[in-house]
């Protein structure tokens, strides 16, 4: 609970600080569409390009120290932002904000190892997926109010103090007791020797394998048009700024209710979820792209529908892939199979949104949800071709089981 209360409060600052950033830079400095998107990418690129080594950090030492002090230091950098005078300098906070996230996120899908059962994990991630989506709601929501009622300056301070909240929250976790001899070997192991051991474990599984390829894949794709979702809207007669608002609402509503159902039936089988996901995102994208066209009335009933359907088709894809590597992978090595696949989806999220403005420039913006429809289709398919495959995949022997020795401690 300390630990998902954590999620929570600093997910909300998440929010308010993006919303203060893009206020800042968008419309008092009128920076470009450049300057503008590499505000994400300097986020997004040191969690692309960091993620294997944050992992082996995370397993070679104290998770819940780790987060603790990524916290502190991500609310010292969120203070710094309030008195950026340049781009540049935002840019420079930001990617170092991203480091510490990088490293962050292993950590805690570590220690979430180490605290949850096996029987309980598929519940706990799941919840965790609704409390994304349920700051994915109310974030936004309460950053526009606040810029409003307080200014940019305020709400960087709001920011900065949920993350301190959020390591105060985490002082609350149980401390770690480490087996000597495996001190021992982490003292003779070399990250290289860390890095290639969490690599060979996660190629020892074939659900790993064919799940990472699916996720990356599916992430990869969709991103081609759920980075132009705006310019869609655009081109709608009835178009509005609080359309976009009412789908990432409906979208948010959508991820919610699945990882509720994730969380009371936790007895299903993970791919063919998956597969339904990637299929269920294919068919909103596809319409949306269809009904656009037509102009259809009532947008502000069917856009926020169809968000609904693909934040739920979403959640079916990413939390039972999570849940079930996180109950194949033994508890000291999560750190480094959660980095590679950070890594991996970060990497995705970075390629796709530029491809697909490039796509959208070369070819329009329907057609360019068509064909992200059709080849999520097609992805699914090719995935149920490949099922077999993939659910004979499981980690050799009972690795997935917690150490003794990693007994929580008060």
């Amino acid at each position: 609970m300390a630990l998902m209360a954590a999620q929570a409060i600093s997910s909300i600052g998440d929010w308010l600080s993006i919303v203060a950033i893009f206020t800042v830079v968008g419309f008092k400095w009128n920076a470009s569409p450049m300057e503008i998107g590499l505000l994400i990418l300097c986020l997004a690129v040191p969690m692309a390009l960091l993620g294997p080594v944050a992992g082996i950090v995370a397993d070679r030492f104290n998770r819940k120290t780790i987060m603790i002090v990524s916290d502190i230091a991500r609310a010292a950098l969120i203070l710094l932002l309030a008195a950026a005078s340049s781009i540049l300098m935002v840019y420079a906070i930001l990617f170092t904000i991203g480091v510490f996230s990088a490293v962050f996120i292993p950590a805690k899908n570590g220690k979430l190892k180490e605290i949850v059962g096996e029987g309980d994990m598929k519940a706990a991630m799941a919840i965790t997926s609704m409390i994304d989506s349920s700051t994915k709601i109310l974030g936004p929501l309460l950053s526009g109010l606040l810029v409003v009622a307080m200014g940019t300056q305020q709400v960087f301070l709001v920011d900065s103090a949920t993350f301190i909240v959020s390591a105060g929250l985490l002082l609350l976790l149980p401390n770690t007791i480490k087996q000597e001899s495996t001190e021992e070997e982490k003292a003779q192991a070399s990250f290289k020797k860390e890095l290639a051991e969490g690599f060979a474990l996660l190629k020892s599984s074939r659900f790993m394998v064919v799940g990472l390829t699916l996720v990356g894949m599916s992430l990869l794709v969709l991103q081609l048009a759920d980075s132009q979702l705006i310019v869609l809207i655009r081109e709608l007669t009835e178009a509005s700024p609080d359309l976009f608002g009412y789908l990432i609402t409906g979208s948010g509503f959508g991820m919610f209710l699945a990882g509720l159902l994730l969380a009371k039936k936790t007895g299903y089988r993970p791919y063919p979820v998956m597969l339904a996901g990637v299929f269920g995102i294919g068919l909103s994208f596809g319409m949306m792209g269809i009904l656009t066209d037509a102009d259809l009335s009532y947008s502000a009933i069917w856009l926020p529908i169809l968000g609904f359907t693909a934040g739920f088709s979403a959640s079916l894809i990413f939390v039972p892939f999570h849940a079930t590597v996180q109950i194949d992978t033994p508890v000291h090595m999560t750190g480094r199979i959660f980095g590679v696949i950070n890594s991996v989806m970060t990497t995705a999220t970075i390629i796709g949104p530029l491809v697909g403005g490039l796509l959208a420039t070369v070819i329009g913006i329907i057609p360019t949800f068509i064909i992200t429809s059709g080849l999520l289709v097609l992805l699914a398919l090719a995935g149920y071709i490949a099922r077999r495959k993939a659910e004979r995949g499981k980690l050799h022997g009972s690795t997935s089981e917690r150490r003794p020795s990693e007994a929580a401690a008060g």
